[in-house]
């Protein structure tokens, strides 16, 4: 058994010219987010055997604060510069490609690609995987490369989690 979970990155800043988007910051907002839902996710679930993440500024700031609240070594985040995609292409590759010694996995990186991703291999059609967004899905399979179509065991969204 293999399980996934895949993470938005946080809200984003468009605030600042003349920067690359893959260098864009988080914005406040997304910064308290990040923090929210990896405290639920910490109460939720045991922590995952690999952490990794998309190069771009905003999602490697979400995959920090993760680390940080699941007291994952900072050293072992994978970063993956093919994460900065906005197709599962590359959110599959790198998936299929994980160490079967690894039975779970999380994932920080971007749209487009999370939602064809989740809609591909999850049982729960998902319209829109919101920023700070989790999706966990489990494979019945004991190799990556072998993934199909899973069980979607997991869809928290930060506005389901804020209260008025």
């Amino acid at each position: 058994m293999k399980t996934l979970y895949i993470v938005r990155h946080a809200k984003s800043s468009w605030e600042y010219e003349g920067i690359d988007d893959a260098d864009r910051p988080l914005k406040k907002r997304g910064i308290k987010d990040a923090h929210m839902m990896a405290a639920i996710l910490k109460e939720k679930i045991e922590r995952p055997d690999a952490f990794i993440s998309s190069s771009a500024n905003r999602a490697l700031h979400t995959g920090v604060i993760f680390c940080k609240t699941f007291k994952y070594p900072m050293a072992n985040l994978k970063i993956s510069s093919s994460l900065y995609s906005f197709s599962d292409g590359y959110l599959v590759k790198t998936i299929k490609a994980l160490d079967n010694g690894f039975d779970s996995a999380i994932v920080f990186s971007h749209n487009h690609g999370i939602n064809d991703f989740v809609n591909s291999f999850g049982n729960k059609f998902i319209d829109n995987v919101p920023t700070s967004g989790i999706v966990a899905i489990e494979f019945n399979t004991d190799h990556w490369k072998s993934i199909k179509r899973g069980k979607t065991i997991i869809s928290y969204f930060p506005k389901d989690f804020k209260t008025l």
